[in-house]
């Protein structure tokens, strides 16, 4: 019977590149920023990796679609190289790729890099859908913005929450990501908002503001990955280990409304089940120390708290605005600035949330440092509310509390 990879797979290191309109810079030089910080962090040598996963999203880099980019930057050694796109869980699709290799026994190292260069495409946001199934399923009459106001209407009705609240929360999310943003070096924005700036902001789709909206980025994140036992042989010590990671995918029944709300995501809730049950964790709003999810919205934030069981149903808002999840609340979220304010290069954002947990739980996070971490927890959402995909991962300390 499978029994998850709970402690079967250390990070060995991590790397992430600065996050924003990376002119100067094309993919393969970002692949190359983040990866030189890895490497460096792992103490191995290159010819030590096995296998790698690429993940991209929206473009095919200068070499095609396919594993090439990244051996070519990085000059592998002719090893595996698999290229994999799960929308904006691409990231975090690479790292669960390379974990499970390690965990079976296929590989002693691997790596799992992600990387997108968005800012050169003329777009303001996503690059157009252009033909293929899943465009005339839905995406052509679809808008990020329009979909994930729906379901800021449909969670405030659900709960009977003054509109007013409800944008005074949103807004809170947004100055706590932009608050935290501004201690980060490598954070695409990095400036200080007040919630009145926000909520008087520009409407794109009510109730979402210009600053209830993250932006793109050119960015890369990349970890290396082993087995404890080898990392330990490599002198490494406090190692930080995965204890969950875990997928779940839409099959259509939201977008039937068979159901579905449209107040909530049911493949977070689904994910955050699973990944509880792996890592060992029964009570999420007291063992997790600190989290990164994916705010690409304001209203996104606030609504996973809740799918993730941090805050009871229709009581996130009032944690939001209680400052639960600010820097020096109970349960730090977004303490790197977020996809709003660190950016988001849609291939690389699921393994930058890994990064900034690497970095809290050894310590070396600077001014954002949170006090003694034992567990932190990423969410990372690819898709719209009624059509996605959801990867929840756990990492903590090899022998921390509780394990």
């Amino acid at each position: 019977m499978a029994r998850g990879i709970k402690d079967k797979v250390v990070i060995l290191g991590m790397g992430c590149s600065k996050f924003g309109e990376r002119w100067d810079c094309d993919a393969e030089d970002l692949m190359v920023e983040a990866y030189s910080e890895c490497i460096a962090d792992a103490g191995i040598a290159t010819a030590q990796i096995d296998a790698a996963w690429l993940a991209t999203a929206k473009e095919e880099l200068h070499s095609g679609k396919g594993g090439l980019p990244l051996s070519f930057a990085l000059r592998l050694p002719n090893i595996p190289v698999t290229r994999v796109e799960n929308f904006c869980a691409s990231g975090s699709e690479a790292l669960r790729g390379a974990a499970y290799a390690v965990a079976s026994g296929a590989c002693d190292i691997a790596l799992a890099l992600g990387v997108e260069k968005l800012k050169d495409t003329g777009y303001g946001g996503l690059p157009e859908a252009s033909r293929g199934v899943l465009n005339m399923m839905w995406w052509a009459n679809y808008s990020a913005p329009g979909a994930f106001a729906q379901l800021a209407s449909a969670y405030r009705v659900k709960h009977g929450i003054d509109t007013d609240e409800l944008k005074r929360a949103m807004a809170h999310v947004s100055v706590k990501s932009h608050e935290n943003g501004a201690l980060n070096e490598k954070a695409h924005l990095r400036n200080r908002i007040t919630e009145e700036r926000v909520i008087n902001a520009n409407m794109i789709a009510e109730p979402l503001g210009v600053f209830d909206c993250c932006g793109v980025s050119d960015g890369a994140a990349c970890a290396i990955v082993t087995t404890p036992e080898i990392a330990k042989s490599l002198g490494k010590t406090d190692l930080v280990s995965i204890k969950a990671m875990q997928l779940s995918v839409s099959n259509g029944t939201e977008s039937g409304f068979s159901d579905w709300d449209g107040s909530h995501f049911h493949t977070a809730r689904i994910a955050s089940r699973r990944a509880y049950e792996e890592a060992g964790v029964s009570d999420p709003r007291r063992q997790i120390s600190l989290a990164e999810v994916h705010d690409c919205f304001s209203i996104t934030e606030l609504v996973t708290m809740e799918d993730l069981f941090l805050s009871e149903e229709g009581k996130a808002w009032r944690d939001v605005l209680d400052g639960f999840y600010d820097a020096d609340g109970g349960l730090p979220c977004q303490i790197d600035g977020g996809l709003k304010c660190f950016g988001h290069p849609i291939g690389a954002s699921g393994l930058r949330m890994i990064y900034e947990m690497y970095l809290q739980l050894h310590g070396r996070a600077g001014a954002r440092q949170v006090k003694d971490p034992s567990l932190g927890l990423t969410h990372n959402l690819g898709g719209a509310p009624h059509q996605n995909v959801c990867s929840v991962a756990i990492v903590g300390h090899l022998l921390g509390p509780g394990y």
